[in-house]
């Protein structure tokens, strides 16, 4: 396991609230944190070359794309030597929004994001045809009851009100 960075409160709490909306200007959260807007900027410097802040990422609704199904797929391969071909092979894939290496049953445990059952078939065919991949196994999502992103401990963190939130996003909607 890798070394933790050397972070503060402070960094905790820029980070518990960028975490719950990135839309957030740094101004509001230097108010909100009683801080110049420049300490921000400074401390999201540090977060980014220290390797904790790793991107910015805008989060659609599939659905609303036209893409239906959410499938998981528990993948098995012929040897555990074929992983690094296996993965190679799936990230071309763009279906495939996340794969892991995994205990248990399966080698490879991958989300798969498709428009219908017939462009799943289809991924489930371009998926058995790399090398190196035995078989799969399908489950088929009837819904995603919990999808989050990564929460900080809240003792490390202030109390975020939501109305602070709330404003914000009432804001940014404009």
């Amino acid at each position: 396991m890798g070394q933790i960075p050397d972070i503060d409160k402070l960094d905790h709490q820029i980070l518990s609230i960028l975490m719950r909306n990135v839309k957030i200007p740094y101004t509001e959260i230097a108010k909100k944190l009683q801080v110049s807007g420049g300490t921000i900027h400074v401390r999201m410097k540090k977060l980014e070359e220290s390797g904790i802040v790793n991107g910015y990422h805008l989060s659609v609704n599939p659905e609303k794309l036209g893409y239906d199904i959410t499938a998981f797929l528990g993948i098995y391969l012929d040897k555990s030597s074929h992983y690094i071909s296996a993965i190679a092979g799936l990230n071309k894939i763009n279906e495939i929004v996340s794969a892991h290496y995994t205990t248990g049953l399966y080698n490879i445990f991958t989300k798969v994001i498709c428009r219908d059952t017939n462009h799943l078939r289809d991924v489930l065919h371009a998926i058995q045809e790399i090398p190196g991949i035995q078989r799969t196994e399908t489950f088929i999502s009837l819904e995603a009851g919990i999808e989050r992103n990564l929460f900080l401990d809240q003792s490390e963190n202030i109390l975020m009100d939501n109305e602070f939130f709330n404003r914000i996003d009432s804001t940014s909607e404009m």
